[in-house]
C-alpha cells in the first residue's frame, strides 16, 4: 500500500507493492503502472492509468504501463523469456491471488521495480522511498476521480486529405520498400510520423537530405515550384500526396498571378501550407493573419487585389480579416469558392454545438497542428477551458476535476484511434457515460496519387 505520507483515502485508490522486471527498459526504482494483471486462471483489466503517468512523470518518476503477470513462484529463465514476448513487462512480487476482489480490480495496480538479486532490506527502502514520491504527487490525480459524462463532437479525427496522404505512404512503402523519404512530417501529428517512421519511412526537412535518385513523397501540406524542380535535378523519384484542397489553392494563386493581381494571403507564415503557395508566385503574394494587419496592408493598385486563405485556420477569424480587408478593397476579389477545407470547417462547426453543454473540452492533436490549435480557440472563445493534447498522459487532471461533462473531439491530421485512447484514459478516472452529437456527415474520399 502506499506510505503513511499518503492519506487512507488514496491508499483506497492505488493499490501498491513491488515487482521484478522483464522489460530490458526498466531499471529499479521506475514505477509500472499495470493495464491488466494476469494470473493462474484469470486476466483482469485494470482501470487506464494513462493520466496518472502523466502525472508522475511531470514529478520526474520513471513510469511503464503494460500487463504484469502474478506468479505462484519465480519463473524460470525460460517462463520470463516467455511471458515477455507476450508482452508482459514484469512479474509481481505481492502475494498472487487467484482472481482479484471486485474492490482491488477497481483500483490503479502500482508496482516499484526492484532487482529480484538484491537483499530485501535494500528493495523494501527503494519501494518505500518511490511510494513516497509517488503519495506526494498523487493528489490531484485523486481530486479528479469521479463518474463523467463524454461528449464526442462529429465529425472529428482524420480527413479525406490526411488519410489519403498516410495511405500513400503506405502504399510506397509497399511497392518500393524501405528507406522511403518523406518531405516534411506527411501529415501534422507525431504518433503517424513515429508509426510510419517505424514501417521505414525517413523523415527529412529538405531535399538535400535524400539521397539522389531516391523516392520521395511531398507531404499532403504542398510544395512550391521551387522544390519541385530541386526533385528534378536531382533525379528523384516523386509521389505527390498533396492534399487536393491545398492544390486548389495553390492553382488559385497562379491564376491569379496570370491575371496580374496582388495576392492577399490570409495564412501563418511559419506554415508549411503557406510556404508552398508563397512559391507559386511570391513577388504577387503578401501575407496577413489579423484585422490589423489588413487594416495596415499598403498595395501596388488596390482596384486589382485578390486574397485567398490557408485551408486550416479559424473560420469565424478568417471572415473577420476577410471583411476588414472588404471595407478597404471594394474590388476585392476571392476564390471561387471557400478555400478553409471543409474537414476545418466541419470540426469547428461540431465544437461550437457542444460547447454551451460541456465543462471542458479536449482536443487530441500535435502542437504543430493548425486546425487543431483553431478548435482550441474556437472553443475559448465560447468560453469553455480547452486543451490540447497529443497523448492522454498529458491531460492535467487539474481540468478535470469538477467537470462533469468533458467535451472531446481531435484535429483533422489526428487519428480516431487516439480519441478512443482518451476516452479509455478518461474512463480510468472512474466510470464514464459516451454520446456523439454528430452536425454533419462526411463521405468525401480522395484518389491515391500516382507511385511514380
Amino acid at each position: 500500500m502506499v506510505t503513511s505520507a499518503a492519506s487512507h483515502e488514496l491508499e483506497e485508490l492505488v493499490e501498491a507493492g513491488a515487482c521484478a522486471p522483464l522489460d530490458p527498459a526498466l531499471a529499479p526504482g521506475d514505477v509500472v503502472l499495470a493495464t491488466e494483471l494476469r494470473g493462474p486462471l484469470v486476466v483482469t483489466r485494470r482501470p487506464d492509468p494513462a493520466i496518472l503517468a502523466g502525472v508522475l512523470r511531470r514529478g520526474g518518476l520513471r513510469v511503464a504501463l503494460g500487463p504484469v503477470v502474478g506468479v505462484r513462484q519465480e519463473p524460470s529463465d525460460w517462463r520470463r523469456r516467455t511471458l515477455a514476448r507476450a508482452g508482459v513487462i514484469a512479474v509481481d512480487r505481492e502475494p498472487v491471488r487467484l482472481a482479484p476482489t471486485a474492490a482491488e480490480s477497481a483500483r490503479v495496480l502500482l508496482r516499484v521495480v526492484v532487482d529480484p538479486s538484491a537483499p530485501a532490506p535494500a528493495s523494501a527502502a527503494l519501494v518505500a522511498a518511490t511510494l513516497g514520491r509517488v503519495g506526494a504527487l498523487i493528489e490531484p490525480w485523486a481530486r479528479a476521480l469521479g463518474p463523467r459524462e463524454l461528449l464526442l463532437a462529429a465529425p472529428r479525427a482524420s480527413c479525406a486529405g490526411v488519410v489519403r496522404a498516410i495511405d500513400t505512404v503506405k502504399q510506397a512503402l509497399e511497392a518500393y520498400g524501405a528507406p522511403l523519404y518523406v518531405r516534411r512530417q506527411i501529415v501534422h501529428n507525431a504518433f503517424v510520423v513515429a508509426e510510419l517512421e517505424a514501417a521505414g519511412a525517413v523523415f527529412v526537412e529538405e531535399l538535400e537530405e535524400v539521397p539522389a535518385g531516391a523516392t520521395v513523397v511531398f507531404s499532403a501540406h504542398g510544395v512550391s515550384p521551387a522544390v519541385r524542380e530541386q526533385a528534378l535535378a536531382r533525379d528523384l523519384r516523386v509521389i505527390d500526396a498533396t492534399c487536393p484542397l491545398v492544390a486548389k489553392v495553390h492553382n488559385e494563386a497562379r491564376r491569379f498571378a496570370r491575371a496580374g493581381l496582388e495576392i492577399v494571403l490570409i495564412g501563418h507564415t511559419d506554415h508549411e501550407e503557406v510556404a508552398g503557395t508563397i512559391g507559386e508566385a511570391p513577388e504577387r503574394i503578401r501575407v496577413i493573419d489579423s484585422v490589423e494587419e489588413a487594416q495596415a496592408l499598403e498595395l501596388e493598385d488596390p482596384e486589382r487585389v485578390a486574397y485567398l486563405t490557408q485551408t486550416t485556420l479559424a473560420v469565424d477569424e478568417t471572415t473577420t480579416v476577410v471583411d476588414a480587408l472588404r471595407d478597404r478593397l471594394p474590388a476585392l476579389v476571392g476564390p471561387a469558392s471557400d478555400d478553409i477545407c471543409y474537414a476545418t470547417q466541419n470540426r469547428q462547426d461540431a465544437v461550437r454545438a457542444i460547447a454551451a453543454e460541456v465543462d471542458a473540452l479536449l482536443v487530441v492533436g500535435s502542437a504543430n497542428s493548425s486546425n487543431s490549435r483553431r478548435l482550441v480557440e474556437v472553443a475559448e472563445r465560447a468560453g469553455v477551458p480547452a486543451l490540447l493534447v497529443d497523448d492522454p498522459s498529458e491531460v492535467p487532471p487539474e481540468l478535470l476535476r469538477g467537470a462533469r461533462r468533458v467535451g472531446v473531439t481531435a484535429g483533422a491530421s489526428a487519428p480516431e484511434g487516439l480519441v478512443q485512447r482518451l476516452v479509455s484514459a478518461l474512463h480510468g478516472l472512474g466510470g464514464v457515460t459516451v454520446a456523439e452529437r454528430e452536425t454533419a456527415r462526411e463521405d468525401v474520399h480522395f484518389k491515391l496519387p500516382a507511385l511514380a
